[in-house]
């Protein structure tokens, strides 16, 4: 029999076994059971119903700017003409470039988190996004990477600009911030994160669009928040 390690079993005493819990209850939990060297991320998975009462299943991709920011340091790369890269320079961009990013891109050198495209470039990073969209590192108007204003995209991302996306069972996760925030930035996040989903709930689906919301650490326990939170 595999022998746990005793963090495993200090952890196991705290678990609630999928009882419903208020949400500042939930934030002390998870930041006690939060026992790792670094500042673990605080994340939500929620399960949500995909099922429209006319067509196929409904999909949710979007970005959702967290108001306190999500504490995660992100390399973000910007692909523009090179009468704008002194203007990308500037934005706080960690990678910069035009062709020649192009080219370290197409060797399979990326080194960046997200990237940033100007309408302009976007006809020559068409074809690379049969390995940029696996990554999920494609350039999308929707997703706030497809954008003149470079200084503006580039700080979104910066400050916490989250993209959300369901998988085909309807689990949807996301970060929304560190073990260090306070339980009123998280709680703030967690509303404006919740409040968001909800807004993008199509009317053709019948009932609430959120089943289940799980909170959790890194490396911690999972607990399911209730319905009055």
């Amino acid at each position: 029999m595999k022998k746990r390690s005793k963090r495993f079993e200090e952890l196991k005493k705290l678990s609630t076994k999928e009882k419903k819990l208020e949400l500042k209850e939930i934030f002390d939990l998870v930041k006690k059971t939060s026992t790792a060297k670094f500042d673990e991320s605080i994340d939500l998975s929620l399960r949500i119903n995909l099922k429209q009462s006319k067509g196929g299943d409904f999909n949710l991709r979007t970005v959702i700017k967290l108001p306190n920011g999500s504490g995660k340091k992100t390399k973000v790369a910007v692909l523009c003409e090179t009468d704008k890269l002194s203007e990308a320079k500037k934005s706080g961009a960690d990678i910069v470039g035009s062709d020649d990013l192009l080219e370290k891109i197409a060797s399979g050198k990326f080194g960046f988190d997200k990237l940033i495209c100007t309408p302009g470039m976007m006809s020559k990073i068409g074809k690379h996004g049969k390995v940029l969209g696996p990554k999920g590192l494609m350039p999308n108007p929707k997703l706030g990477t497809v954008s003149n204003d470079i200084k503006k995209a580039v700080e979104d991302i910066k400050t916490g600009l989250v993209e959300v996306k369901n998988d085909k069972d309807g689990n949807l996760a996301s970060t929304i911030g560190r073990k260090s925030f306070s339980n009123e930035k998280l709680l703030n996040n967690y509303n404006h994160f919740i409040d968001s989903v909800k807004k993008e709930k199509p009317s053709t689906i019948k009932g609430e669009l959120i089943k289940n919301i799980f909170i959790t650490s890194t490396m911690g326990i999972s607990y399911k928040v209730g319905k009055r939170s």
